[in-house]
């Protein structure tokens, strides 16, 4: 068995579900230490987050991963049990076997042998781990971010192992992602009985020209290789289960996923000022995700795609699209930040897995890149 391997299969067998690291970090922190590198735990309440790194000055290479997991679901709906990692026709299940404790793996594994290989490197290898990236986010890679930035800590490049390949291990490479802004917006209204409609206020017809409105609107064209902005109603709630009772109040959930043409503070003023137009009586709460980020051309990137070309067989295709990472966090800090990792098909679904082949190229991929962009000191 390969040494990334069987970290893996150490890693899944702890239930690290999140913001339980379940002594993953540990493990790692123990490996990365003996192998050169300093450790620093940053624990902010109940979450685990680990700063490892080795050489010094710049250019500082980040590895970043998560350690955390989403539950399992249902274990009886699962072939094998989920935190007893199984290898079954050349594919390793297991909760986070994709997301992403197979990354975190290889950027062990590729650290440990980069360090043994070229122990006077040029700049600084770094790995971050944290085990609130599936939960709320806040005492993560979120909370890191604004040490470092107190702290004045550069960082010049991040590698973000999240599961990214759609079919193919490096057949995607994502160099930026949109941002995400939640909304939950309470309208208020007069409840009253339906018979007499003129003793009330229904906050549901208050509120339906105003989300007509929302959902039409064309926020913008895209930018570069992001999609438009889009706005989506996730949830409506109200009323007291009788037919006959106009609702007092109307909740409506709702999320944008942004380009770069907008910031959060941008789009709630201009959703504010239309609710405001409309004549609502409403309160507006507000989650600000994480803005947007985008990795234009230069050395990374083109690292970047020269290695999964070679790994792929393939240019990768580069993308924006997807949900959220905690890069997110690291962009701000003026890092420039791409995505790859093994493929996403699985992550999050029962019989979570990843291919053991994919798995054992892993480290020599994120070695690879590593070698270029922080090579032997001449």
């Amino acid at each position: 068995m390969s040494d990334v391997l069987d970290l893996t299969r150490d890693l899944i067998a702890r239930q690290s579900i999140t913001p339980d690291d379940a002594g993953c970090q540990a493990l790692i922190a123990a490996r990365l230490q003996a192998a050169g590198f300093s450790i620093e735990s940053l624990r902010y309440g109940a979450v685990d987050n680990l700063w490892a790194t080795h050489g010094q000055g710049a250019p500082v290479l980040v590895l970043l991963g998560h350690t955390d997991v989403v539950p399992s679901g249902p274990v009886e709906a699962w072939a094998s049990n989920p935190f007893a990692p199984e290898i079954r026709d050349g594919v390793l299940y297991g909760r986070g076997a994709a997301d992403m404790k197979s990354g975190v793996a290889a950027f062990v594994v590729a650290a440990e042998r980069f360090v043994a290989a070229y122990p006077d490197h040029t700049g600084t290898l770094a790995v971050l781990l944290t085990s609130d990236e599936e939960g709320e986010a806040i005492d993560g890679v979120r909370r890191v971010a604004r040490t470092f930035a107190e702290r004045g800590t550069r960082i010049d490049w991040c590698i973000t192992g999240e599961p990214s390949s759609t079919a193919v291990l490096g057949d995607l490479l994502r160099v930026g992602r949109r941002g995400s802004l939640s909304a939950t917006l309470t309208v208020r209204g007069v409840q009253g009985h339906v018979a007499y409609p003129d003793k009330a206020r229904n906050p549901i017809h208050d509120a339906a020209p105003a989300l007509a409105e929302l959902v039409a609107r064309r926020w913008d064209e895209g930018f570069e290789s992001f999609p438009p902005t889009s706005l989506q109603i996730s949830n409506i709630a109200a009323g007291t289960g009788a037919t006959n009772v106009i609702p007092g109040t109307a909740t409506v959930q709702f999320n944008l996923r942004y380009t770069p043409h907008w910031d959060a503070p941008t789009l709630e003023a201009e959703i504010a000022a239309l609710l405001d137009r409309h004549g609502l009586d409403y309160t507006l709460a507000w989650h600000r995700s994480g803005e947007p980020f985008y990795t234009p051309e230069g050395p990374l990137r083109a690292a970047a795609r020269d290695v999964l070309t070679a790994f792929a067989g393939a240019p990768p295709e580069e993308s924006t699209g997807g949900g959220t990472s905690d890069a997110r966090f690291i962009a701000p800090l003026g890092a420039q930040c791409i995505e790859i990792g093994p493929v996403n098909a699985s992550i999050h679904q029962i019989d979570e897995h990843v291919r053991v082949s994919d798995l054992q190229a892993l480290p020599d991929l994120y070695e690879a890149l590593i070698v270029r962009l922080l090579p032997d000191r001449p």
